[in-house]
C-alpha cells in the first residue's frame, strides 16, 4: 500500500508529539518540543519535517536538519502498527532526498542507545555505526 508522504505544518503538531511518544522517543514539549519552538524550525530551508499518512492519520515522521557542512537525520518515526513494512526506509531516502537537494554530501543519523529498530533501519539502508564517536551535549535546562 502506498502511504502519502509530505511536509509536516504546525496544524499537525499534536499527532507528531502523540506518534513520538507512541513511538517512545525522547519528547520535550516543555523544551526544545514546545509548539512555538517546533514552528520555528519548520521555517528553516535547512530542515524537513516529513510525515507519512494512512489516509489523513499520522503513521510515520522524520526529521532532517543541516549543520551547514553535514545532514543530520533524527526523530525516525514509525507508528508501531504499521512496523516492518519497509516504511522506515522509505522515510530515511525521503530525508536523504532532501538533504541532498541542499548540496550535502554527508548525512548522519542521531538514535537513541537503545532504539534498536532505529538502528537497524539506518543499517539496511546503508549507514555505517561508528564505534570510536561518543555523543555529548549541553542544555540549557532539563526540557531542552
Amino acid at each position: 500500500m502506498k502511504y502519502e508522504i509530505r511536509s509536516l505544518e504546525i496544524t499537525d503538531y499534536d499527532n507528531l508529539i502523540k506518534l513520538w511518544r507512541r513511538c517512545d522517543l525522547p519528547c520535550r514539549p516543555k523544551g526544545r518540543d514546545a509548539r512555538k519552538t517546533i514552528a520555528e524550525e519548520m521555517t528553516r530551508v535547512e530542515t524537513c519535517f516529513l510525515g507519512m499518512l494512512d489516509s489523513g492519520k499520522l503513521i510515520g515522521a522524520i526529521l532532517g536538519t543541516s549543520d551547514g557542512r553535514k545532514g543530520w537525520i533524527n526523530r525516525l518515526a514509525i507508528a508501531p502498527e504499521y512496523r516492518r513494512q519497509g516504511l522506515g526506509d522509505i522515510m530515511i531516502k525521503e530525508c536523504e532526498k532532501f538533504l541532498l537537494g541542499l548540496g550535502l554530501k554527508v548525512i548522519a543519523a542521531l538514535i537513541e542507545g537503545d532504539n534498536t529498530a532505529s538502528f537497524a533501519a539506518f543499517k539496511k539502508a546503508g549507514y555505517i555505526y561508528a564505534e570510536d564517536i561518543a555523543y555529548y551535549s549541553k542544555r540549557s535546562s532539563a526540557d531542552d
